[in-house]
C-alpha cells in the first residue's frame, strides 16, 4: 500500500512539475514600437519604412506587425510619436532591434524635394542594440529616437544622404526636459548635457517649444544656441527624475 501511495505521490508530482514547466514556457510579452523624432532645419524628411524586425536572446529574429509606409520625421518631434509595429513576443530579453527601409526616402528643403540614398538601411536594415528585459503580460514599450537634426547630410554636390542617427528609449527608466525661448521664430538647438558628459540634442520648433525626451535621472546643464547675432543661454543644475517631466520654462535669448 505505501508502494502504490508513493508511486500515486510521484506521478501527481511530475505532472504538476511538468506543468508548472510549460506554464513557465508559455509566457508571452507584448511589445510596441513607436518612434519619435529630434526636429531638423527641414521642411521634411520622409522615410519609406517597410518593416521592424527583433533579436532575442536566443538570436532568433521576429517580424513585428508593423505600419509600413512614408512618415515625416518632422510630425513627430517634442514630445509626439507614433506607432510603427506591435507583436506578442515568446522571448522576454530583446538584444536587437532592425529598422528596415525602402529606397522611396527624401528631405524636403525650401520646398524642393531631393532623394536620401541609404545604402546601408537598405541592405541589411537600420541596427539599434537594446539589452532589454520584458515583463510578461503586460505592454513593454520602447520609443526608437530618430534625430533628423544630424541624420541628413549634404555631399559636395548638392545630393543628399540618410546617415541615420538613433537611440532607444525606454520610457520607463527615463525622464524629460521640456522648455521654450524668447523671442519665438528664432533659429536654436538646444542641448542637455549631463555630468557624465552625455550630450542630448534637439531644435526649437515654429512656436519657440523644445523637449529633450529619454533622459537618465541625474543632473544636466542645458545650453539654448540660437542662429546669430543672438547669443546662447545656459541653465546649470537641471534635475532630471525617472517618469517626470521637468519644465524649465522660458528661456529669454
Amino acid at each position: 500500500m505505501k508502494k502504490v501511495f508513493f508511486m500515486l505521490f510521484t506521478v501527481i508530482l511530475g505532472i504538476t512539475f511538468n506543468s508548472c514547466n510549460k506554464d513557465s514556457d508559455s509566457n508571452s510579452y507584448p511589445y510596441r514600437v513607436s518612434m519619435t523624432d529630434a526636429p531638423g532645419p527641414y521642411d521634411k524628411v520622409n522615410i519609406d519604412l517597410k518593416a521592424v524586425e527583433v533579436i532575442g536572446s536566443n538570436g532568433q529574429a521576429v517580424m513585428l506587425n508593423t505600419t509600413a509606409g512614408i512618415y515625416n520625421l518632422l510630425d513627430f518631434s517634442n514630445g509626439l510619436s507614433t506607432l510603427i509595429a506591435t507583436s506578442t513576443l515568446t522571448d522576454s530579453k530583446i538584444e536587437q532591434i532592425r529598422l528596415i527601409l525602402g529606397t522611396n526616402n527624401t528631405v524636403v528643403v525650401s520646398g524642393v524635394s531631393y532623394p536620401l540614398s541609404t545604402p546601408s538601411a537598405e541592405q541589411s536594415g537600420l541596427k539599434l542594440q537594446v539589452h532589454q528585459t520584458l515583463v510578461a503580460d503586460i505592454q513593454n514599450q520602447i520609443l526608437i529616437d530618430f534625430d533628423a537634426n544630424v541624420s541628413v547630410i549634404q555631399n559636395g554636390d548638392g545630393t543628399y544622404k540618410l546617415k541615420p542617427v538613433l537611440r532607444t528609449v525606454v520610457t520607463a527608466t527615463s525622464g524629460n526636459i521640456v522648455g521654450s525661448i524668447t523671442p519665438v521664430g528664432t533659429m536654436a538647438t538646444v542641448t542637455a548635457t549631463s555630468s557624465t558628459n552625455v550630450v542630448y540634442s534637439s531644435n526649437v520648433n515654429n512656436l519657440g517649444q523644445f523637449k529633450i525626451s529619454g533622459l537618465s535621472a541625474g543632473t544636466y546643464t542645458v545650453t539654448v544656441t540660437p542662429a546669430l547675432p543672438l547669443v546662447s543661454a545656459t541653465q546649470l543644475n537641471i534635475v532630471v527624475v525617472v517618469g517626470v517631466t521637468t519644465n524649465i520654462g522660458v528661456i529669454a535669448l
